[in-house]
């Protein structure tokens, strides 16, 4: 398989250039899952996919349910926590509440884990199969307000793609 990730340079100064970004995100995600069926192979390339062409992170990559923890999987960016309980925190508390979390200011958010302390603000999206969370995948940014609605909705529709591989 030959693979090139796009040369584009995304916009996120609109709601339209965000969705342009995702719309073309999606497209080389499916061509970077296509025909693979290892989960960690297509975890580790979507998590390199999104950190090394999205603009403003810091920190781009998963955590997997084992039991009532979520312990770290494929990631990119600076050595994070390895393990979160459920409840805890902006991941464990996607876990729990079953939906994506934007935090603006994760200063403002009870109970945050630091694993970074140059990130001010946080995506979190749930991963599922056969209708159960098996994760999540968390984006970070050295920015306060880096994602909003738009964000949430963008990275659920490439998560959906993964969870469309694990399925196949």
């Amino acid at each position: 398989m030959t693979f090139t990730i796009s040369d584009a340079a995304y916009g996120t100064d609109t709601p339209a250039a965000k969705e342009a970004m995702y719309a073309n995100l999606r497209s080389q995600l499916q061509g970077l899952l296509a025909g693979e069926s290892d989960f960690i192979a297509n975890t580790a390339n979507f998590s390199s996919l999104v950190f090394n062409t999205m603009p403003g992170l810091n920190w781009a990559g998963f955590y997997f349910l084992k039991g009532d923890e979520l312990v770290l999987g494929p990631f990119q960016g600076k050595p994070a926590c390895i393990r979160i309980k459920k409840g805890r925190g902006v991941c464990g508390t996607t876990v729990v509440e079953g939906k994506s979390i934007v935090v603006q200011d994760v200063h403002a958010f009870p109970g945050h884990i630091a694993c970074d302390v140059n990130s001010r603000s946080e995506l979190v999206v749930p991963v599922f199969s056969n209708g159960e969370i098996i994760g999540v995948f968390d984006l970070d940014s050295p920015l306060t307000s880096r994602f909003d609605d738009v964000d949430a909705a963008g990275v659920e529709s490439l998560v959906n793609v993964l969870e469309a591989a694990i399925a196949a």
